[in-house]
């Protein structure tokens, strides 16, 4: 059970630990994250929020703040203001919410004038664990993109390869997701998966496998591939679920939580740096995986700036 998230959480305590800016941890939950994760070897830690705040949480939970930085603002938009600009500070590798609203939190992120936008589309992927199936599961987008647009699309799909193929697990399986395995001009999103497959073909979108349009059943059950007659590296081995909108991956990745016991952690990719996004509802575990996944990012883009230029 749950044997893929152990061997991130492993494989992130070997790599050097990121300097992670928590964005107002208030609560008992995010605070305990946040330490958790430190005492692990995973991250260090910089507390910003309300000082006095964060430390009557831990002085009520009985909670060790003592050796971490604390950045004292007086509550939740001015702490995800000054985490930003601790990120263009160089103080920090990563983002990692709190207890304040993760639309409080985007909206100082992709601020156009003193964000942390690139040039690519923001989005959100659940790494999720499923103990039925032998895959790491990336589902995206679910939280962030609410109808994304077919470039949108696009972004979203890379994303989430550069992240799979950048912690380490390889080159992917890209399942493209409609309600139907067919194309049809009455299901937009069947249209879309087409598009985008050309688009891989074409060189716009690299690293990866995909096919679609593919309903769930085929992504991911071989022998309903098998019975559909769909012959496809993806198809019924998908690794990668990219879903129509938010309202699906929210509802996929919620019903694979809640009926298949899955665990979901979540990051936000296309920023300057990773971010993690966890919930209140999140397990220790769930919250290790997130960070674990956004530090072996970290590492990664870490190494690969220090390789020498051609």
């Amino acid at each position: 059970m749950h044997a893929k998230y152990e061997g991130l959480i492993a494989r992130a305590k070997e790599t050097p630990a990121a300097t992670t800016v928590v964005v107002h941890p208030c609560d008992e939950t995010s605070l305990r994250g946040a330490i958790d994760a430190a005492e692990a070897g995973i991250i260090v830690p910089i507390l910003v929020g309300p000082s006095r705040k964060i430390r009557a949480v831990a002085q009520e939970h009985t909670l060790d703040v003592g050796r971490f930085e604390i950045v004292d603002v007086p509550h939740s938009e001015a702490a995800a203001t000054r985490a930003v600009q601790l990120i263009h500070e160089a103080k920090g590798e990563l983002l990692m919410k709190g207890s304040l609203h993760t639309d409080e939190l985007m909206r100082a992120v992709t601020a156009s004038a003193t964000g942390l936008r690139t040039a690519r589309r923001v989005s959100h992927v659940f790494v999720m664990d499923v103990p039925t199936y032998a895959q790491t599961l990336f589902i995206t987008d679910a939280a962030i993109n609410i109808f994304p647009d077919l470039d949108a699309k696009r972004d979203i799909i890379q994303n989430a390869i550069d992240l799979f193929t950048q912690v380490g697990l390889g080159e992917p399986r890209v399942a493209i997701l409609s309600a139907v395995e067919t194309v049809t001009s009455k299901i937009p999103s069947t249209i879309e998966a087409a598009a985008l497959c050309k688009m891989a073909e074409r060189g716009q979108i690299t690293g990866a496998v995909l096919d679609g349009p593919l309903a769930f059943d085929n992504a991911i059950d071989p022998e309903a591939a098998r019975i559909k007659g769909i012959h496809s590296p993806v198809a019924g081995r998908a690794q990668i679920l990219v879903v129509p909108d938010l309202e699906a991956g929210n509802m996929l990745a919620k019903n694979l939580t809640f009926l298949s016991k899955a665990d979901a952690a979540g990051i936000v990719l296309g920023a300057r740096v990773p971010i993690i996004l966890t919930s209140r509802a999140d397990s220790v575990r769930t919250r290790l995986a997130s960070c674990a996944v956004a530090v072996l990012l970290a590492d990664a883009r870490r190494r690969a700036a220090a390789l020498p230029a051609e």
